[in-house]
């Protein structure tokens, strides 16, 4: 049987992909949809050492290989850099969120997750501290291009740090407290690092999608499928079960029980192996707003190949975020 499109970005993005899955895989409809997605560095590790190359052709494997490499190479200047300015920071609570805390928390190699960007979050009144720190090190202001929510975005030209404060919006500071109370230390990076606990880093996942209108990268839901099945081959902070109930609550706080259901879902349908630790922990909403996500955003994103934007999106993003 020929795999399809999905089948393969499900062979390729396996930390355990099966061999002998990918006889007649798509490789001119997969390969440039696959760099899109942020998919290739895993993909082309996969196929170079876990599967004897799959049956891919020559070209699709250089490409993807030389995607991975790229990769590696970007994220050790970034993430090192980044050590070597803060490293000596005291007295701070910065939390890293999103790929610089995935890449080396979720991931069995940091080339494997790209780091686009590195997101920060701390105290409001840390903000303009931190980002005069920075500029010491020849980060200067950007524009908030992306709309991102951060309170300041800062460039040297090679790193983006986007630096945030109200994450969950000027409504729920209390809430964005409690995600700095509760984060964990992540001391390679020094005493005043930190990244969020497992069930706000869930949370944070899918706010980010609701954000964004699930116009997101393909390799997010690869970070929120590792997070909900426990981060099985890391042995690290992530690496134990959800606590369904606090997720629930807090969901149910910081008003994304619409967002998370929609996360969750997307990767129950792309994942079939974790299906039921995503189904576990569904929110339980009502039976037309469960239908209404499914036909207006799930189904749509879990079409893989898809480049119209979702309809009426905008009035879908106040729904799932509450904002």
């Amino acid at each position: 049987m020929s795999a399809g499109l999905l089948d393969t970005f499900r062979v390729l993005s396996s930390f355990d992909p099966p061999r002998g899955a990918l006889r007649g895989a798509p490789w001119e409809e997969y390969v440039d949809w696959a760099i899109m997605q942020g998919l290739a560095p895993l993909a082309a590790y996969n196929l170079e050492y876990r599967l004897g190359a799959g049956n891919a052709p020559e070209w699709a494997r250089d490409k993807l290989l030389s995607i991975y490499q790229g990769s590696v190479n970007d994220n050790v200047m970034k993430l090192v850099n980044f050590k070597r300015i803060v490293g000596a920071l005291e007295g701070r609570k910065l939390v890293l969120m999103g790929a610089a805390s995935f890449a080396d928390s979720l991931y069995p190699h940091v080339g494997f997750r790209p780091v686009p960007e590195l997101q920060i979050l701390m105290k409001r009144l840390d903000v303009d501290g931190f980002s005069g720190f920075l500029s010491h090190h020849e980060f200067v202001p950007e524009p908030d291009t992306e709309n991102s929510g951060a309170a300041k975005v800062v460039s040297d030209g090679r790193t983006v740090i986007l630096l945030y404060s109200d994450v969950l919006g000027p409504q729920r500071r209390e809430q964005t407290a409690g995600i700095l109370e509760r984060a964990k230390p992540m001391r390679v990076y020094g005493s005043s690092l930190y990244r969020p606990e497992l069930e706000d880093a869930v949370l944070l996942v899918a706010l980010e999608h609701a954000r964004h209108g699930y116009a997101v990268p393909w390799l997010s839901f690869i970070d929120l499928r590792e997070l909900v099945t426990g981060a099985k081959w890391m042995g690290g902070v992530y690496s134990r079960p959800l606590d369904v109930p606090v997720l629930l609550a807090r969901a149910t706080e910081w008003r994304l029980e619409r967002a998370l259901y929609t996360s969750l879902s997307i990767v129950a349908r792309l994942f079939p192996d974790a299906a039921a630790d995503a189904t576990a922990a569904l929110p339980p909403l009502r039976r037309a707003t469960r239908e209404l996500l499914e036909r207006t955003v799930v189904g749509p994103v879990c079409t893989p190949g898809r480049t119209s934007a979702l309809k009426g999106m905008e009035r879908v993003r106040r729904l799932l975020t509450g904002q």
